[in-house]
């Protein structure tokens, strides 16, 4: 399998390929447990067959790169791509570490990456293609590297007001500092927010047949069973409010501190952790 223009100099797009890879990283127990449940209702969704050949997109740690590879063995194969350096490199040592043998993983830009063989079978993302610059030519470039009849299977993020975890939180946040709300059908967590957006970068990808369920559930905010000083650290040293928070000084971030945990609290649940509403779109679609 040959990469074309993968080196960790080309990539473009969000600090995925730096910071906030790093920072995934650092806190990868907590980000998986975070969004587990998710991830094992698209991997039901999926219900990959022995032999097949899966693409998985934004693969950060590797976690669900490992559980296809387990389903499609021993004659399918699967490849994680991630723009983060960091990840791939961990996610690799953690499949060794496995004994996981049909998997491969590669740091690559999926918004423009190419192979000069066989295309693949399927192509999974749990929260890996929100991010794409520019989606239309992503899906198109994915598009590419799928035989025809391929099937696609995508986890994202459903409207911010329905993710309670992220809408009460940030209501904290910006009572100590200016954080503009997102900006539908723009990169970031939720640019798929609008099923109409996503069909219509679907479509543009050449992808058909498009299926989308809603997923909802209450989600353990920094891992399973964490308590809300620990939820509350993961949040602080893994997302973007935390630097914001740090830029106004020490007596605001404390001030905002308190107040989160305040907040977790009221959601802690002895035995399960800080456990809060979120919603998320699983999109299946044909090539």
């Amino acid at each position: 399998m040959t990469e074309i223009d993968s080196s960790p100099e080309a990539l473009k797009g969000e600090d995925w390929a730096g910071e906030m890879g790093a920072k995934w990283l650092a806190n990868l127990e907590r980000f998986e447990g975070m969004i587990a449940p998710i991830g094992e209702a698209l991997l039901k969704q999926a219900d990959y067959k022995h032999s097949e050949r899966v693409l998985d997109i934004g693969c950060g740690g590797g976690g669900t790169t490992i559980a296809i590879a387990q389903a499609v063995a021993p004659s399918g194969e699967v490849l994680g791509i991630d723009i983060s350096p960091d990840l791939t490199t961990a996610a690799t040592q953690r499949a060794n570490d496995a004994g996981v043998s049909n998997i491969r993983f590669i740091c690559a830009d999926a918004s423009t990456v190419q192979f000069d063989d066989k295309p693949f079978d399927r192509l999974f993302s749990r929260f890996g293609s929100m991010f794409f610059p520019e989606p239309h030519k992503a899906f198109a470039n994915l598009h590419s590297l799928l035989r025809p009849s391929a099937r696609i299977d995508l986890a994202v993020w459903g409207p911010p007001r329905d993710n309670l975890w992220m809408m009460e939180m940030m209501s904290i946040v910006r009572r100590y500092v200016d954080i503009p709300p997102a900006v539908p059908r723009t990169p970031g967590p939720f640019a798929f927010e609008d099923l109409d957006y996503l069909n219509e970068i679907l479509a543009s990808g050449g992808f058909s047949n498009v299926n989308v369920s809603a997923y909802q559930g209450l989600q353990p905010i920094g891992g399973v069973n964490v308590t809300p000083q620990d939820a509350v650290s993961f949040i602080l040293s893994s997302m973007a409010v935390g630097r914001a928070l740090d830029e106004q000084g020490a007596d605001v971030r404390s001030a905002a501190e308190a107040d989160l945990i305040e907040l977790f609290q009221n959601h802690y649940e002895a035995g399960r952790g800080v456990m809060m509403q979120g919603k998320a779109w699983l999109a299946s679609a044909i090539a």
